[in-house]
């Protein structure tokens, strides 16, 4: 008897055991689909972003909204895919063609007031701004460059800005 009591207690055991594992692992499993649930399917954990699809948070700066970005190759497939429904696209890049973050920009409309002044968050930037002729103004250390654009409509108006030092 002694010896079906203790085959019944591993078994039993053994069961218990397996039953243990089995539901960690399912709550696993759950914990995981939850999170890449909560994720989304676009990857929406960029750069702290809210907008869903890899794109970087919306700033607002008086009348102009902006976004920058593109450190991530999802946050950059983002950028550039959007870049057709923003009226402003700028780009900044350094030797050999190093994309560049931490450049001041600052736009001037045409009667000379600031409509933007704002440090880039990564190589690309998206600006709304209204229809309008616009000086953009893009320091990177302490070499500044500057371009003029026409802003017509979404996906018209683009400047490349780029620096040969380090």
């Amino acid at each position: 008897m002694k010896s079906k009591t203790g085959k019944l207690a591993a078994t039993v055991i053994a069961a218990a055991l397996s039953a243990g594992l089995a539901s960690g692992a399912w709550a696993q499993q759950s914990a995981d689909s939850a999170s890449a649930a909560s994720a989304g399917t676009s990857d929406t954990g960029s750069a702290g972003n809210a907008n869903g699809g890899g794109l970087p948070q919306i700033q607002q700066q008086g009348d102009v909204s902006y976004t920058s970005g593109g450190v991530g190759l999802d946050e950059s497939r983002a950028l550039l895919r959007e870049q057709a429904h923003w009226p402003l696209s700028l780009r900044f890049t350094g030797p050999t063609a190093d994309y560049l973050s931490g450049v001041t920009v600052r736009i001037v409309g045409g009667k000379g007031g600031e409509v933007l002044n704002t440090e880039s968050m990564g190589p690309y930037m998206l600006v709304k701004l209204p229809p309008g002729s616009y000086t953009v103004y893009a320091k990177y250390k302490d070499q500044e460059k500057k371009q003029a654009v026409s802003v017509s409509g979404p996906g018209k108006a683009k400047a490349a800005f780029h620096w040969s030092i380090q």
